[in-house]
């Protein structure tokens, strides 16, 4: 093959904005993977997981969206046949095609700078390029706990491609994705237990998004374990058949399937990122988000951080092909938001008061209760917060936490602010439509406003009443 300007070893969410974005730009493009080209996000990520977690909402609200409507549905939006394992990819294939890629599938290996070998079925092919963006994002792993390779664990692939509900899940892991699974499970009739290692779920989000992540899961009817690990496991030992897992505090939780989402893993060994000077152990290089490792390299996505979100890996894969395209250009994550999908959802972006206060900001936060607000009273909502952190010296807006309803939605408007560098004052000025939950911002950025002119008294009677000036 002629040279290609980019090779893109990874056909998820950041390979293929990096492949678009370099056909766009006219450069000539080959994209590897070895096997689903779309990546986990749309086939056993983020589109199987949310799809079941609407279907599991309405089934809660009256019953009426049963299981087998939600598998159905659920292998329409991952494009399964009825009878298929697999999704079938071959969308993903066709549009990268149409705009000008080169597909191949198979295992990347890098030989030399710009040299990569690949293996399918048996037969090596070489192709080379200018430059060359990994994008191999994450597998899952399975810890090792002593006896847990007796056991057929899920991962999120079993979890958000099953076709029968087991008759009791356990959940090891309580970050994203094992919350939001755990909730979907419960909310069909399955009994679920979480087990988590640390003090909180979610415990890299807002402590106040964990509080009302916990509370929304123990309402119905999930049975939470924190701060305890789990060290030893029993196959088909528990009641009915169910498996045994023993915990580090000498209890032993239960369920006839075992969920495993405890972090994720770099697959960078075995890659070939030595031929560029690099060391593949994990922790070798900073996980910082500066997306080119050294010339002619670049990682997007999950290997590169900050952190594991399919819509930083979608904006770093742009970035990365207009950086090696020649473009002045950096990453900026000052405005990463972060979601959480469970009801009600939890989201956040930039700093919270605690990380602004250790980083030497000179930083103050307002709070307002969700429940007590128009939009809670409106929804029956039992807790949930929103909360901004506010930068004294530039006046402007460094963080904020929501826990409510539309929080994946609401969280848009900080991140718009913390972005354009928007000034307290003006978002205090913003019209915001009643009673959204944007309203309640209005009122903290009008109540951030005040401390910042000096008349904090008459914040700090709202405060003490309750709310700030909630609406």
């Amino acid at each position: 093959m002629e040279p290609f300007d980019i090779a893109v070893i990874g056909a998820g969410p950041g390979g293929e904005a990096a492949a678009f974005m370099a056909r766009e730009r006219g450069a000539s493009v080959a994209i590897v993977d070895r096997r689903w080209f779309g990546g986990s996000c749309p086939f056993i990520g983020c589109v199987p997981s949310k799809a079941l977690l609407h279907a599991a909402a309405r089934h809660a609200a009256g019953g009426t969206y049963p299981w087998h409507e939600a598998s159905a549905r659920r292998d329409y939006m991952v494009n399964r046949a009825a009878g298929a394992d697999e999704p079938d990819d071959s969308g993903h294939v066709g549009r990268l095609e149409a705009a000008g890629a080169v597909t191949i599938r198979g295992d990347a290996r890098l030989l030399a700078p710009g040299r990569i070998a690949i293996n399918h079925d048996g037969a090596i092919h070489e192709l080379r390029a200018a430059n060359v963006i990994l994008a191999v994002g994450s597998p899952p792993p399975v810890p090792p706990i002593d006896g847990l390779a007796d056991v057929r664990v899920w991962t999120n692939r079993e979890a958000t491609l099953v076709r029968e509900l087991p008759r009791s899940l356990l959940v090891l892991g309580g970050g994203p994705t094992g919350c939001e699974l755990a909730q979907v499970f419960r909310r069909f009739g399955v009994p679920v237990t979480i087990v988590h290692s640390r003090d909180r779920l979610v415990n890299r989000d807002h402590p106040r998004n964990s509080t009302a992540i916990r509370a929304g899961l123990e309402r119905d009817g999930v049975v939470v374990r924190t701060g305890v690990r789990a060290v030893g496991a029993l196959a088909g030992a528990g009641a009915d058949g169910a498996h045994v897992v023993t915990l580090g505090d000498g209890t032993a939780v239960e369920g006839h399937a075992v969920l495993v989402s405890v972090g994720r893993t770099l697959p960078l060994a075995g890659l070939g990122v030595e031929v560029y000077g690099l060391d593949p152990t994990p922790g070798a290089w900073p996980r910082d988000g500066r997306l080119r490792l050294a010339d002619g390299l670049y990682a997007i996505g999950d290997a590169a951080g900050p952190e594991l979100h399919t819509h930083q890996a979608h904006y770093q894969g742009e970035i990365a092909a207009r950086m090696a395209l020649g473009d002045d250009v950096r990453p900026d994550y000052r405005a990463l938001p972060r979601a959480t999908y469970t009801d009600p959802e939890a989201a956040s972006v930039g700093l919270s008061l605690e990380e602004a206060l250790t980083t030497g900001q000179d930083a103050f936060e307002c709070v307002a209760d969700f429940a007590t607000s128009s939009k809670g009273y409106s929804v029956e909502a039992a807790f949930g917060h929103v909360t901004i952190v506010v930068e004294r010296t530039t006046h402007e807006l460094i963080g904020s936490a929501i826990a409510a309803p539309d929080a994946s939605a609401a969280i848009h408007e900080p991140v718009l602010a913390i972005k354009a560098r928007i000034p307290i004052e003006v978002l205090a000025e913003t019209i915001h439509a009643f009673p959204s939950t944007s309203r309640i911002f209005n009122g903290l950025f009008a109540d951030a406003a005040r401390i910042l002119s000096g008349d904090a008294a008459l914040a700090d009677r709202r405060a003490e009443a309750g709310t700030s000036r909630v609406e």
